[in-house]
């Protein structure tokens, strides 16, 4: 009889908000072209726009830093949950007796280790 086997813990937070975050830069990105290029009078001649603007781009930057470290965290949250020993350790027909079960190899996370590092 086939049993589904659910991780323990949500790993979804990270990705989420480093997600959100890039939609958000990129809607930024594109009302600042915009501001650019069909409003650069206004941008050249006030001072407080570029200093917003540059407000803004910073606190992007700091956002974009966080997230980082927090799709990190998530990816070795997801490592250590998916490791074979901890899946066999969650599985209950594992912990019989009379029943062997090989943890087999370890999962290939080089390209998720990628998106950590880009």
């Amino acid at each position: 009889e086939p049993q589904t086997l659910h991780l323990v813990g949500d790993f979804s937070a990270p990705a989420e908000f480093f997600v959100t975050l890039g939609v958000f830069s990129f809607l930024y990105a594109m009302v600042a072209l915009v501001l650019y290029l069909r409003f650069h009078s206004l941008y050249s001649e006030n001072k407080k726009v570029p200093f917003a603007d540059f407000c803004v781009t910073l606190c992007f930057a700091f956002f974009w830093l966080v997230a980082a470290a927090a799709w990190g965290k998530g990816l070795s949250d997801v490592k250590a949950a998916t490791r074979p020993s901890s899946l066999l350790a969650a599985m209950p027909v594992c912990q019989g007796s009379d029943v062997i079960c090989n943890p087999g190899t370890t999962p290939a996370m080089g390209l998720a280790n990628i998106s950590v590092v880009r």
